[in-house]
Parts: C-alpha cells; sequence; structure tokens
C-alpha cells in the first residue's frame, strides 16, 4: 500500500481548521476584553470557547478513525469523508458562533462523516480479521 497522501493532506488541513477556531478565540477575548484565564462574561467568548472546545474533544475520534478507514478502505475514500468532517466542523463553528441553536447542522454532517469512518474501519477491521 502506497502511503496515504491525501489523508495527510486531509489531517493537516484539520489541524489548521482547528488553529483557525483558536485564532477566533483569541480575537473573541480582544473584542470582549476578557483576558486569559477567565472562560466566562461574554456570550460570543463562550460560543467561541465551546467551538474551539468541542472540536478537540471529537479530533481523537475523527483522526483515529480517518487513519484506520483509509487503511481498510482506501486513501481517496478516506480524504473525501475527512473533507466532509471539516466542512461540517467549518459549519457548525460558523452557526455556533452567530447562535447558539445555529450549530445543528455541522454537527450533523460532522457526525455522520465520523460514524461512517469509525464504522466502516472496525467493521472492515473484523471481517479481516475474522477472514
Amino acid at each position: 500500500m502506497n502511503f496515504p497522501h491525501a489523508t495527510a493532506i486531509v489531517t493537516l488541513l484539520a489541524l489548521l481548521a482547528y488553529v483557525w477556531m483558536g485564532v477566533r478565540v483569541g480575537a473573541a477575548r480582544r473584542t470582549s476584553g476578557i483576558d486569559a484565564p477567565a472562560m466566562s462574561g461574554d456570550p460570543m467568548l463562550e460560543r467561541y470557547l465551546r467551538v474551539q472546545g468541542n472540536t478537540l474533544e471529537w479530533l481523537p475520534i475523527f483522526l483515529g478513525s480517518l487513519w484506520l478507514f483509509a487503511h481498510y478502505w482506501g486513501d481517496l475514500p478516506a480524504a473525501i469523508l475527512g473533507l466532509v468532517w471539516i466542512v461540517g466542523r467549518v459549519l457548525y463553528a460558523l452557526g455556533y458562533s452567530a447562535a447558539a441553536d445555529k450549530r445543528e447542522l455541522g454537527f450533523m454532517v460532522q457526525l455522520v462523516a465520523t460514524a461512517v469512518l469509525l464504522f466502516g474501519a472496525l467493521g472492515k477491521a473484523v471481517l479481516v480479521m475474522l477472514g
């Protein structure tokens, strides 16, 4: 098997999306005037922090599933699903930043992408093991 270059690129793009979310937290801190270590006091800052925190919570599930899916199903299918995940996280970030009740579409997009990666990798691993 060749190295999964597309999956590597998507991994790096996902990490860059996470960096972008962190930069947005910093900008929200400046706008709100709330310095670290405070985490509350401005609804906008709190939403940006939740976007970043929730994304961090999903990254290990996504990245592990992405790479195992790439191993079992191939580089390109994994990369495409990884891009869907990134789009979902960006939609989530933009929606949640506007209002907490606007986060659902992006969350559902990334949830479906993660579920396909996770259960696709698990299912194929079990099939290969049972041989």
